[in-house]
C-alpha cells in the first residue's frame, strides 16, 4: 500500500511540472502571437500607399467637394463618417489613395506674409500686396470672415491654394502712423493766440459750416504747414487742431481721427519702401474719410520725408518719396475730407513743389515767444493751484494768484533783461559785423515749460530733505531755474556748423559765418543777482 502511495504522489507531481510547462509554453505562444499581429499592422502601414493634404474650397449639393491639392482644384468625395457642412473654406484635409476626403485638419499655420492692400466688395476677396510689390487676388479663409481688416494689415497666405488666414501683428515697437486722439484744448496753448485764430479760421470754419462754405466755393485747405524754431508749439497746434474738431463735429459726423506719422521711421533702406508705406497712410485716411469724419495726417519733421529734390550726399532717394507725396495730396484722387498738416524747424531743406498753393495751402510761422506770449506761457504751467510756499503766500496776504504773478513776472524779467546773465552767443556775419544775442532771442514754450518743472523739482526735494520744510514753490526756485536753463543750453549749443545752428535756431536776415558761446551764462547764481530781483 505504500509503493502505491508513492507512486500516486510522484504522479501528482509530474502532472503539476508537466500543466506548469503548459501554461508557460500558452504564455509564450500569447506573447509570439501579439508581436506577429503588432508586426503585421506596422507592415501594412508601411505597405499603404502615400496620403495627401488639400485645402477645402466649396460644397456641392450632391455632397462632393472641391479641394485643393498638388497645385489644382479636384472635385472628390466625402468619407461617410464625415459631416460635408461642417467643413469651411481654406481648411486643410487628409486625402487617401483614392483621393477622397477622410479626416478634417487646422488650418494652415505657416506661409509668406503679405500686406493688405484692399478688400472687395463680395467680402471673400482682397488684392494684397507681396515683397516685391507683386499684386495678388486671394481668398479669405473662414477665420478671416468677421475680421474687419484694414489697408495695410500683415496677412497669413498660403501662397499654393491662395488663401490667407489670419492677420499677423506688427514686429515694430510702434506703428508708422498713430491713430490716437489727441486730448488737447486751444486753452492749454499758451503766447500763440494769433496762430491759433489763422488756423481755425482756415479749418474749422469749413467743417462746422459746411453748406454756407460750399455755396462760397470755398474749400478747407488741402495742407498746413507750421514752421519755425523747436519747442515752440507747432505739434501742439495740430493736436489741438484735431481736438478741436473732434468737440465741434463730434455730435454731427463722428469725432475726427488723427493719423501722427512719425516722418523719419517711415524712412527704409529698401527701394521702394517708403513710397509704398506712404501710399497705405493716405489709403487709411481716405478709407476714414469716406464715413464722412475729419481725418488729420500730421507729418512731424516734414524735412526728413520732403528734402529738397536732388540735394541728397550719397543718394537721391527723396526724389521718389518727395514725388509719391505730391501726387497723394493733389493727384488724381481725391482727398475729401483729409488736411495734410505737417511741422518743420527747417523749412529751407522742404521741396518747393510742396510748398506750392494746392498742397500746403496755408503756412503759419511759429516763432518764438516774446515777453508778452512768456507771461501767458509761465500762466499755464504755473498756476494759483499748486502748492506755494508759505513765506511767498505772506508775503502777498495769503493771495496764491497774486503770489503766483509775482514769480512769473520775476522769471519772464529776468530772461528778458539783457545783461551779463543772459548773454548767450555772440555770432559773426557774413559782413563781420558782430552781435551778442541773449537768451531772449532762443526762449522757448518747451524752454519755459522745463523752467516750471525745475522748479517743482527743487521745491520737492527741499521739502523731502529738509527738516520741517513746508512744500511750496518760491520765486527764487523760479528764478534758479531759469538760470540753470541757460547755463545748460549754453553748454549744449554746437557751434561747429554755423549756418546749420542758426537756421535750426530760427535766425533769419544775414548769413551767419561764426559762433562764440559766451562763458557768462554757464558760472553759478550769485547772491547779487538774487538782490537785484528783490531776492
Amino acid at each position: 500500500m505504500s509503493d502505491a502511495a508513492e507512486e500516486v504522489a510522484e504522479l501528482r507531481a509530474e502532472l503539476a511540472r508537466t500543466l506548469d510547462q503548459n501554461r508557460r509554453l500558452t504564455d509564450t505562444l500569447r506573447e509570439a502571437r501579439d508581436h506577429l499581429v503588432a508586426l503585421k499592422t506596422e507592415v501594412d502601414l508601411l505597405a499603404q500607399p502615400p496620403g495627401g493634404y488639400g485645402q477645402f474650397e466649396r460644397l456641392y449639393t450632391d455632397g462632393t467637394v472641391d479641394v485643393f491639392t498638388g497645385g489644382r482644384s479636384l472635385r472628390l468625395n466625402v468619407s461617410p463618417h464625415i459631416d460635408p457642412e461642417s467643413l469651411v473654406p481654406g481648411q486643410r484635409v487628409l486625402l487617401n489613395e483614392a483621393l477622397n476626403v477622410i479626416d478634417v485638419l487646422t488650418f494652415p499655420e505657416a506661409g509668406d506674409i503679405v500686406t493688405l492692400k484692399e478688400v472687395l466688395d463680395d467680402g471673400r476677396r482682397a488684392l494684397t500686396i507681396g515683397h516685391t510689390d507683386e499684386v495678388r487676388l486671394v481668398m479669405l479663409a473662414e477665420p478671416l470672415y468677421d475680421v474687419r481688416l484694414r489697408p495695410g494689415d500683415r496677412l497669413l497666405l498660403e501662397p499654393r491654394s491662395g488663401y490667407v488666414y489670419e492677420v499677423i501683428p506688427h514686429t515694430e515697437a510702434e506703428p508708422l502712423a498713430l491713430e490716437e486722439f489727441p486730448d488737447v484744448g486751444y486753452d492749454e496753448i499758451g503766447g500763440l493766440d494769433e496762430q491759433l485764430a489763422q488756423i481755425r479760421r482756415a479749418v474749422e470754419l469749413t467743417q462746422r459750416h459746411p453748406d454756407v462754405c460750399r455755396r462760397m466755393g470755398l474749400r478747407p485747405p488741402k495742407g498746413i504747414l507750421l514752421y519755425g524754431p523747436p519747442g515752440c508749439g507747432k505739434t501742439l497746434i495740430a493736436k489741438a487742431l484735431a481736438g478741436g474738431l473732434a468737440r465741434s463735429m463730434g455730435a454731427h459726423s463722428g469725432p475726427p481721427h488723427f493719423l501722427s506719422v512719425k516722418g523719419p521711421e517711415l524712412l527704409n533702406k529698401y527701394v521702394g519702401e517708403t513710397e509704398r508705406d506712404i501710399r497705405l497712410i493716405f489709403q487709411r485716411a481716405r478709407e476714414k474719410a469716406a464715413g464722412g469724419s475729419p481725418v488729420i495726417v500730421f507729418f512731424d519733421e516734414m524735412e526728413s520725408l520732403v528734402r529738397t529734390r536732388g540735394s541728397g550726399i550719397s543718394s537721391d532717394v527723396e526724389n521718389t518719396i518727395v514725388g509719391q507725396l505730391l501726387s497723394e495730396i493733389d493727384g488724381v484722387e481725391g482727398l475729401d475730407n483729409v488736411i495734410v498738416i505737417g511741422a518743420s524747424n527747417r523749412e529751407d531743406m522742404l521741396d518747393p513743389a510742396i510748398l506750392r498753393p494746392g498742397r500746403l495751402d496755408l503756412r503759419i510761422r511759429v516763432d518764438r515767444p516774446d515777453r508778452a506770449a512768456a507771461l501767458d506761457i509761465f500762466g499755464k504751467h504755473l498756476t494759483a493751484g499748486l502748492p506755494l510756499h508759505p513765506q511767498d503766500l505772506a508775503a502777498h496776504h495769503g493771495a496764491a494768484d497774486l503770489a503766483v504773478r509775482n514769480m512769473i513776472q520775476h522769471a519772464v524779467a529776468y530772461l528778458y533783461t539783457d545783461n551779463e546773465a543772459t548773454r548767450f552767443v555772440e555770432v559773426t556775419y557774413e559782413s563781420g559785423q558782430k552781435e551778442v544775442l541773449h537768451f531772449r532771442d532762443f526762449t522757448s514754450g518747451a524752454a519755459i515749460k522745463n523752467i516750471v518743472d525745475r522748479a517743482k523739482s527743487a521745491a520737492v526735494e527741499r521739502h523731502l530733505t529738509g527738516r520741517d520744510e513746508p512744500l511750496g514753490i518760491r520765486v527764487q526756485d523760479v528764478i534758479r531755474a531759469a538760470k540753470e536753463e541757460i547755463r545748460d543750453t549754453a553748454q549744449l549749443t554746437n557751434t561747429t556748423n554755423p549756418d546749420d545752428w542758426s537756421r535750426v535756431a530760427g535766425a533769419r536776415g544775414e548769413n551767419i559765418v561764426f559762433v562764440r558761446t559766451l562763458g557768462r551764462a554757464a558760472r553759478r547764481f550769485s547772491h547779487r543777482e538774487l538782490s537785484n530781483y528783490g531776492l
